[in-house]
């Protein structure tokens, strides 16, 4: 496989990036069609951003699927969303498996229909032994929920002595996952959503106009290219990193 097709800008490829998908509603009202149909190409997306992401060597690949506040949208729309993960997990495990690319899911997965619960399990289960690529769809997903369940977590525990960022982030549903060094964020919207709220501390941000469904191939190697052309922080100044670098 060819490693970093189209990437000619020097710097490192990002390891793990996370993307907030939006847009599809706004694409599908200005082409005068229901929503459903924005979802339905947004998938299309999330294949061809997966697709490129393996081909580059990205190693992780978040998606912001389905918020824990999507549930107050129209019961209508929930049920065609869930409609839509019904399918994509009744018909993308055997794919993913042959591109040795694993399936991973954070968020209260337990709101979640059960069948949609036990077809998730079983594409987990199927792939968790890939090593190519590792998409995590964030699933009833909150960034405060997800804090709040990790203070409980720790509260449960009776723990007795203070905490430590590093054992604050055991509790959390990200706990295997490397930090995000990239956040995608499309339709234009300058604001994290309530989307890993502790994880994004020190990612890299990228906005762009473009709406979801439109996101394509020659888009995520944009938002790399211009990542890599970034000096990294971390709350450093530059002089403390150049003498990092020596």
């Amino acid at each position: 496989m060819q490693k970093n097709h189209d990437i000619q800008i020097p710097g490192s490829i990002p390891r793990h990036v996370v993307i907030i998908m939006d847009g599809n509603g706004r694409w599908a009202r200005r082409k005068n069609l229901d929503r459903l149909i924005g979802h339905r190409e947004g998938i299309k997306s999330a294949r061809s951003v997966v697709r490129t992401a393996r081909e580059i060597g990205i190693e992780y690949i978040t998606l912001y699927t389905f918020s824990a506040q999507n549930w107050k949208r129209p019961g209508k729309e929930v049920l065609a969303l869930m409609d839509l993960l019904r399918h994509y997990l009744s018909n993308e495990g055997e794919k993913l498996l042959a591109q040795n690319t694993r399936l991973n899911a954070i968020g209260a997965l337990s709101n979640l229909p059960r069948d949609i619960r036990k077809l998730l399990d079983h594409v987990m289960k199927m792939t968790e032994k890939c090593n190519s690529l590792t998409i995590t769809l964030a699933l009833s997903y909150g960034g405060r929920e997800e804090i709040i369940n990790a203070v409980n977590g720790i509260i449960a525990e009776g723990k007795q002595t203070p905490v430590t960022e590093n054992e604050f982030e055991e509790y959390l549903y990200t706990s295997r996952l490397p930090e995000p060094d990239l956040l995608i964020r499309t339709g234009g919207e300058m604001r994290l959503s309530n989307f890993l709220l502790w994880q994004l501390a020190y990612a890299e941000i990228y906005v762009t106009k473009t709406l979801w469904p439109n996101f394509r191939r020659r888009h995520l190697l944009k938002a790399i290219d211009n990542y890599r052309n970034r000096e990294r922080r971390f709350g450093l100044t530059g002089e403390q990193i150049r003498k990092q670098g020596h």
